[in-house]
């Protein structure tokens, strides 16, 4: 599986672009936030979601672990594919997103091309059962920028360490729920935040 490609910017299309590594080629869709910020002719680093079906091998990039990890949460909804995966990113961003789902917000959720009411409605309440794993702001929150960390005041606290070290909360708290995921119930506060850093090291 390709997880991350480190190349230079061969071109950029409207919905993909082409990382060329050591020669060859990748084309990789991509949300239209990330292909504006991919320059031809300079170097970048994408990091990859690669999808295999019967027909072709598909390369999804992303230049944020919270972009990338919103593309796999969004892709667990029925009726939610790649295109449409991307084309929520392309409309909000990973705060919106989960502003959007915390608030119940399904006029919000229905702006991207490919939503129509039935799935922002779909969006809305399945996601709403993993806000605690994923760490998806809270509604009583009413700081614009607020982000919820995942459940907890052990979480809460690691999330606060790794934006104090200059990390972006919604990087952050994605590391978080992520490290807490894996390390269960019962992990301390340093090993939650060690383990936070090492997946924003990935």
């Amino acid at each position: 599986m390709i997880a991350k490609l480190k190349g230079v910017i061969d071109s950029v299309d409207t919905d993909s672009a082409i990382v060329d590594v050591g020669g060859v080629g990748y084309l990789v869709s991509a949300s239209a936030k990330t292909l504006r910020n991919l320059v031809v002719g300079t170097p970048a680093t994408v990091l990859v979601e690669t999808i295999v079906r019967e027909d072709a091998i598909a390369l999804y990039g992303f230049l944020e672990t919270a972009e990338r990890d919103w593309f796999r949460i969004l892709t667990t909804v029925q009726g939610v594919g790649a295109r449409v995966a991307l084309s929520i990113l392309s409309t909000l961003s990973p705060d919106e997103i989960a502003r959007a789902i915390a608030a119940q917000d399904r006029a919000t959720l229905s702006r991207p091309a490919g939503v129509g009411p039935k799935l922002a409605a779909r969006l809305a309440t399945e996601l709403k059962d993993k806000a605690a794993a994923f760490g998806i702001a809270s509604p009583a929150s009413n700081t614009p920028d607020a982000m919820a960390a995942p459940a907890g005041s052990l979480n809460e606290d690691a999330v606060s360490a790794l934006v104090n070290l200059g990390y972006r909360r919604v990087e952050a708290f994605g590391a978080v729920a992520r490290a807490s995921q894996r390390l269960g119930a019962e992990a301390k506060l340093d090993a939650v935040i060690r383990a936070g850093l090492q997946e924003l090291a990935r």
